[in-house]
């Protein structure tokens, strides 16, 4: 995130920090006006990053706020919630601890593992590679570059056919530090292609449809998360005249573009940019699914974290024209999901489900016709938040493929 500076510092960009020594994530209960006045004046004060809602500005009574706090303020913060007696909580006892310990213990291993979190070169080269194992099951495309010039990946899966098939777009990774939504996507390719003609459900899918997975979404943001840092959220892309870096992807979309939710501070870390689709990765998606939107019949987007499974709007509080339906299948999906560990999902429109945030992905699809159009916030619900230990990778996946699967199927059967 890019943090805010205080006490006539000149800005300067804190990306550059690879260490968290001494921070904390707390979590934040504001019960009384005042106590969303004085959260929202601290992020106007000292370097706070959002968690849970993602800026300031979405604070409001009687939700959750999940903050990590440098160290150098931890005493300032703590006197003052012991002053105004909002309830908190201590989530990360030691945030660069918990860097260091999302890994699994033991050597990294050289090549892609898919109950790890690997780095965009490893990603890149499985991409490569997998492309390559079944020409008549997944192929790929380049959709454009990123901003710092990596190539856009988009694979395809499903059946070789001379005809165009109906087909679903998922991408993850939009924000770069939301490290279990890519391995995600992985974990979903190697399913497909190695349950195909085993798994009656699968094997249905991938002969009767198409499904587009964008492995990362934000590659040069997720770049950055793995070299420089971990906790960095947007884009990379750069404007002459600013020092601030990148924008939120997920609030660069035209839909409801820079109203609710969403910061036009070029320092926010929930920036929506300079005009819709600003960001190129942005424009490439877009350009891509409006090329091909007669074909998608569903669009998902996976993110973390808060155990969440959101359909438009976000951008504004009306239920959508399909409201009825779509909180069906994401209840329906919801509850495959829970029945392999039993993880409990909350589902609904994004407004009122968490807060209003413009901009975003999953409205822009819906409004542009796609109508199954699903947003996941993947594990947990803030114990580890974006550093969720590779440990859960696999049981995630498992149990998201349930709910992905479920979607699917339900959208094969409606097709027509």
């Amino acid at each position: 995130m890019k943090l805010l500076l205080i006490f006539g510092f000149v800005a300067v960009a804190l990306a550059e920090l690879t260490h968290f020594e001494g921070e904390k994530v707390l979590r934040l209960k504001p019960t009384l006006d005042e106590h969303v006045t004085l959260i929202k004046d601290l992020a106007q004060s000292i370097e706070v990053d959002f968690w849970s809602p993602e800026s300031a500005e979405l604070v409001t009574i009687d939700i959750d706020v999940d903050i990590r706090v440098s160290a150098v303020y931890l005493d300032m913060v703590s006197t003052m919630l012991q002053q105004s007696e909002m309830e908190h909580l201590v989530l990360i006892e030691d945030v660069q601890a918990a860097v260091e310990n999302q890994a699994d213990n033991g050597p990294s291993p050289r090549t892609h593992s898919y109950t790890k979190y690997n780095n965009m070169d490893k990603v890149q080269a499985w991409i490569a590679s997998i492309s390559a194992s079944n020409p008549n099951l997944i192929s790929k495309q380049v959709i454009g570059n990123t901003y710092e010039g990596r190539p856009m990946n988009l694979l395809k899966l499903g059946k070789k056919s001379t005809r165009t098939k109906p087909s679903i777009f998922m991408d993850c990774g939009i924000h770069a530090r939301e490290w279990i939504s890519p391995a995600f996507c992985q974990w979903f390719v190697k399913e497909a292609l190695t349950t195909y003609g085993s798994d009656a459900q699968m094997t249905s899918l991938l002969d009767q449809m198409d499904v587009y997975v964008l492995p990362v979404f934000n590659i040069d943001g997720y770049d950055y998360t793995h070299k420089n840092n971990r906790m960095w959220r947007k884009t990379r892309s750069r404007k002459s005249g600013s020092s601030c870096i990148g924008a939120d992807p997920n609030r660069n979309w035209n839909a409801g573009w820079c109203t609710m939710g969403a910061s036009s501070s070029p320092c926010s870390d929930t920036f929506c940019g300079y005009s819709p689709e600003s960001e190129i990765e942005v424009r490439n998606v877009a350009d891509f699914i409006r090329r091909n939107k007669s074909n998608i019949k569903a669009y998902l987007t996976i993110h973390s974290y808060s155990q969440l499974l959101l359909f438009p709007y976000s951008y504004t509080y009306k239920l959508a024209a399909t409201h009825s339906e779509l909180l069906k299948v994401a209840e329906g999906a919801s509850a495959a999901l829970r029945s392999l560990y039993g993880t409990r999902y909350t589902s609904g429109p994004g407004a009122t489900t968490i807060y209003p945030a413009a901009g975003g992905s999953d409205d822009w699809a819906y409004d542009l016709g796609i109508k199954y159009s699903y947003t996941f916030e993947l594990r947990d619900t803030g114990r580890y938040g974006f550093l969720l230990p590779e440990s859960q990778i696999e049981p995630t996946c498992k149990e998201t493929m349930l709910a992905v699967k479920y979607i699917a199927a339900y959208v094969q059967k409606n097709l027509y």
